[in-house]
């Protein structure tokens, strides 16, 4: 199977600063950029249809919570950071003025594949219960953005889609967008599941969002077949989709070497950050 498990343990503050990161037994070292410091609060939103979710909100140090701010949401956010340098990554383009100061969710990810694998009351629970929470808490600037990688970027998907309106941008890299005689993985456990979600994005005529959906995949992974087809998808059925095909595989460094400047140019919200951007007829 080429999906991951996040089962590390996260720490309480900005380890990818400080740390050696290993990605697939290779030490890879934080990037040693010009940073601003960044602050980050803890908080439990409870009475979800999923139970507690655990995230973390970063934000710019000397920010106040009524200050409006861009919102970046990110599912595995702990591991993004640890492993992929998220956060360190917004600090160093913050401090070179290539994104505005942004906040960041870092959503922990609990029972991972059950909520993540397509699960409607996982987006249920995001929008209807996490976002309100963040929203309370911190005031925003514009609608978020979300981002997830392979099941967290279907997650990322199917929350939009099933509320749409929610987020202004998605940022998908290597969604696990199975469909029956393109992948094999069948024996996953959740495969029903995931498959029936994505032929009823395939079904669809019409657009959904109004978001910009930014996807992205590597060139040597297992998912770069159902991601064209899904780009393709979303495209033809009137969405605004920029896909780009990347050289790497299905792990955080491949996901990480994205961010410049895809991610940062959606942030910036100038336009098409992919190499190819399409909007259906």
């Amino acid at each position: 199977m080429n999906l991951w498990t996040a089962n590390s343990v996260y720490a309480q503050t900005d380890p990818d600063a400080k740390a050696v990161a290993r990605v697939q037994g290779q030490a890879v070292s934080p990037p040693a950029h010009r940073v601003t410091d960044m602050a980050r609060t803890k908080l439990t939103v409870t009475g979800t249809p999923v139970g507690d979710v655990e995230l973390a909100v970063v934000s710019p140090v000397g920010s106040a919570r009524r200050d409006p701010l861009p919102l970046l949401v990110a599912h595995d956010g702990p591991e993004y950071s640890r492993r992929a340098h998220l956060v360190s990554r917004l600090r160093s383009a913050t401090a070179d003025g290539r994104v505005p100061p942004t906040r960041v969710v870092l959503l922990e990810p609990g029972p991972r594949n059950e909520r993540y694998a397509a699960n409607p009351l996982w987006a249920e629970a995001l929008a209807e219960h996490v976002l309100p929470r963040v929203h309370t808490a911190y005031a925003t600037d514009g609608k978020p953005a979300l981002m997830g990688a392979s099941l967290g970027a279907l997650a990322s998907l199917q929350a939009e889609w099933l509320h749409p309106g929610t987020f202004g941008a998605l940022f998908l890299q290597s969604g696990s967008f199975f469909r029956k005689r393109v992948d094999d993985e069948e024996d996953f456990e959740f495969w029903d599941r995931v498959t029936a979600f994505v032929t009823g994005v395939r079904r669809a005529r019409r657009r959904r969002t109004d978001a910009h959906l930014v996807l992205t995949c590597g060139t040597d992974e297992g998912n770069l077949a159902n991601n064209r087809q899904m780009a393709h998808t979303l495209a033809r059925s009137g969405n605004r989709v920029s896909f780009s095909e990347l050289p790497g595989r299905h792990d955080w460094r491949s996901w990480e070497a994205a961010f410049d400047p895809l991610l940062l140019t959606l942030l910036q919200g100038s336009g098409s950050p992919g190499s190819s951007s399409r909007r259906g007829t």
